[in-house]
């Protein structure tokens, strides 16, 4: 997800949306697969991810209720990742005008609250395009204790940790297989999905020609149903918003894998990753965000709830949606804050799809 490129709420207005919505013929056949279990978004503060500033909650709540109630009290995702930690601030423990002790003001336990207490998760994501050279240095110095230092955050704030590394040409795999065997030795592995803390995923490309070296080693090493180290994947949005075939052939491409490739890039298991859409594209406020008969999270949904494994995995369907992303994500261009809010879109898609609140155990194959 890019860094940089990254209303008064009025509830009867959002019922008659919700009432008046019917269907897809999409939607309605893609009902015989597998429904998303994770249906998320990341979410980057009114500052364009960088969350320096300890936000007042009315307004927080004035810009973000409709993650928390699409309308009839239920919230539109069931998943919020707070976007980003850097991860060089963290591993120094720095505090400046905009951290303390490595991490965020923003990203306080007041914000967590807010989504934990209506049955949102709650992940922080390390990293981010900005954060590329900083990860570098940061394996490079002490991946261990970074990863500690992760997992004690988790352990805080009662949170999962994404790792947002994209480095597109030799990245530092060794140093972050440090990181993520120190993450696990606080948080094992939890199939179950009841600790949150648990909860560590990793961000690859929209496909599998970006990010080749990190995707090939995570697939290989980490995203397995036989012996996952990682909880799942989430295919990033590409460079601009894409059209329903161009989604589902980047999509593919994990699943298949990419055997032509030295090394090969091995195949996905559906279960093992999502599929991320913008809310929020530059100047623009797509259909993703307020017109789920619109939207591509509605014209994919039979793709995405039917793809079959190609070599990894069981069980056919993708893991869910992401979208890209809520509130400010850059500092000029669209936002998800009144009147542009998502309830329409994102929220309407949770009722479509009947997403689980909270999150259930996830699928492992």
């Amino acid at each position: 997800m890019p860094l940089g490129r990254t209303k008064s709420y009025v509830i009867s207005a959002a019922l008659l949306a919700a009432a008046a919505f019917v269907p897809s013929a999409s939607s309605a056949t893609a009902a015989a697969g597998t429904p998303p279990q994770v249906y998320g978004a990341w979410h980057c503060s009114d500052d364009a991810c960088t969350w320096a500033t300890v936000r007042d909650m009315n307004d927080f709540d004035r810009n973000n209720h409709w993650l928390i109630d699409r309308g009839d009290g239920r919230p539109s995702v069931n998943l919020v990742v707070l976007s980003f930690v850097n991860p060089l601030t963290l591993l120094n423990g720095t505090t400046d005008s905009g951290n303390a002790a490595g991490v965020p003001v923003g990203m306080n336990q007041a914000v967590v609250d807010y989504f934990t207490s209506h049955g949102v998760r709650v992940m922080l994501s390390i990293g981010g395009i900005t954060y590329t050279d900083d990860w570098n240095t940061a394996l490079a110095q002490n991946p261990t204790l970074l990863g500690q230092k992760a997992a004690a955050l988790a352990t805080r704030l009662g949170v999962g940790i994404e790792i947002d590394y994209e480095q597109s040409s030799n990245p530092n795999i060794t140093g972050l297989q440090s990181f993520i065997s120190a993450y696990r030795a606080a948080h094992p592995y939890d199939a179950g999905g009841q600790d949150p803390t648990a909860r560590l995923t990793i961000d690859v490309a929209a496909g599998d020609r970006w990010l080749i070296a990190l995707d090939q080693y995570a697939t290989a090493h980490w995203l397995t149903t036989t012996d996952p180290v990682l909880d799942y994947a989430n295919a990033m949005v590409p460079s601009r918003q894409p059209a329903t075939d161009s989604a589902e052939s980047n999509w593919q491409e994990h699943i298949t894998g990419k055997s032509n490739y030295d090394p090969p890039i091995p195949p996905l298991a559906p279960a093992k990753f999502t599929g991320s859409l913008y809310i929020a594209e530059g100047s623009k406020v797509p259909p993703e965000c307020n017109d789920f008969a619109a939207s591509l999270q509605n014209s994919t949904s039979t793709w995405t709830q039917n793809a079959a494994p190609a070599g990894a995995g069981t069980t056919n369907g993708l893991l869910g949606y992401m979208f890209w992303a809520a509130e400010r994500p850059s500092t000029r261009g669209a936002t998800t804050t009144p009147p542009n809010t998502c309830e329409n879109g994102v929220g309407a898609g949770a009722t479509s799809f009947n997403i689980p609140l909270p999150m259930p155990a996830l699928r492992q194959s």
